[in-house]
């Protein structure tokens, strides 16, 4: 592994882990009236295509962190669409 792609691991593992605090938040309180489900579909379909474009590229990096990260923004829109029903 070569220093770009130890910066492309930091920076995916950055991104990736922002979305990390809003799912527990949402996870505690149950609450999704403020979140948009229109943003984090959108974001969640643009991170599918960089998985796609890492795959096509292969670019480990792009990858791996993009992986985790739609894992988690799917996460993040299943969780508003099913609390949603709730309120």
């Amino acid at each position: 592994m070569n220093f770009i792609d130890i910066i492309g691991l930091f920076a995916g593992i950055c991104v990736t882990a922002s979305v990390i605090p809003q799912i527990v938040k949402v996870w505690r309180t149950k609450k999704v009236k403020q979140i948009s489900l229109l943003t984090f579909g959108i974001l969640t379909f643009g991170i599918a295509i960089w998985v796609v474009y890492g795959i096509l590229k292969k670019d480990f990096p792009i990858i791996i962190t993009n992986s985790i990260s739609l894992f988690l923004n799917l996460i993040m829109v299943y969780f508003l669409i099913y609390y949603e029903k709730e309120e």
